[in-house]
């Protein structure tokens, strides 16, 4: 089997690299070649394009950055869709819309491709360690086909329906990290402002009640200032755009949601689109900025 990849970035490369460590043929695309520069160096195969990638493999896994990178990528003239192989699995590991991936999946279906659309949850962290939570929507059939590659980037795999439903499922994780990232800021400034050692407040409190992966993992980036993106700013406004548009078809309300969305986008405006999703910290850390 060969497998492709497509979107090295700050999760993707890992992700690649751990295929690549157990010992398959992985071939390559980026946007920008220079990130993928190391895998290359480390026996993978550079290709031009993703027509070009689909071509040369029988699995193609993609990582990239929003919607409409998916489309481009998946159906453009040079894109997946056109150029893979009957038979081929295209499984699309973005945080994307879940309409798109009901469309693509009905697209790939009447090439005789098998696609599924398998978001994740562990950020950098969980990239690194292989230590993903993959959520996939797709048939039976073709998630047992990839889960032996699936295993070897996560450890919670859970087929969760048919096409779009890894998507939708995805929207629920992100609707609960969102309040929980304004509730984890909140509690640490406020341990600021009331004189106590934040980090010793930390100690108590990660392993009650209140214990989240953001508390454990996010809130020590924000006491060593640290911001650099293990989840992109803008990748979050992002997920919450997509979770408020399918909660609207639904005629749902999400307040909370909407809460946390309006201060990402806040936060965004004030500069720190690139960084990590501790940064919400600034807002009140730095509350001229």
């Amino acid at each position: 089997m060969i497998v492709g990849f497509a979107g090295i970035g700050v999760m993707g490369k890992s992700m690649a690299g751990h295929i690549l460590d157990k010992g398959y043929e992985v071939h390559v695309y980026n946007r920008t070649p220079s990130k993928a520069q190391e895998l290359i160096d480390r026996g993978a195969v550079w290709q031009d394009s993703p027509g070009q990638l689909a071509a040369a493999c029988d699995v193609i896994v993609t990582m990239l950055g929003y919607p409409q990178d998916v489309e481009q990528v998946y159906t453009g003239e040079d894109g997946l869709i056109p150029h893979a192989k009957a038979g081929s699995y295209l499984i699309d590991m973005t945080t994307s819309s879940p309409l798109l991936a009901r469309r693509l999946a009905e697209q790939g279906q009447g090439k005789g491709l098998h696609v599924l659309d398998a978001p994740v949850s562990g950020g950098d962290v969980g990239a690194k360690n292989a230590k993903l939570s993959i959520m996939v929507g797709g048939e039976q059939a073709d998630f047992e086909a990839v889960l032996p590659l699936l295993e070897i980037l996560g450890s919670n795999i859970v087929l969760q329906g048919g096409p779009g439903a890894g998507q939708n499922t995805k929207m629920c994780n992100q609707i609960a990290i969102a309040s929980n990232m304004i509730g984890v800021t909140e509690a640490i400034v406020y341990a600021e402002k009331a004189g106590l050692d934040p980090k010793k407040v930390l100690k108590s409190i990660e392993t009650g009640a209140a214990g989240s992966f953001s508390l454990s993992n996010l809130v020590p980036r924000m006491l060593d200032g640290d911001f650099e993106p293990g989840f992109y700013v803008k990748h979050f406004i992002k997920d919450m755009g997509i979770a408020l548009e399918s909660a609207a078809e639904m005629k749902l309300e999400l307040p909370g949601l909407k809460l946390a969305e309006s201060l990402y986008r806040k936060l965004a405006d004030a500069g720190y689109a690139d960084k990590g999703t501790q940064a919400l910290y600034k807002l009140w850390a730095d509350p001229k900025d």
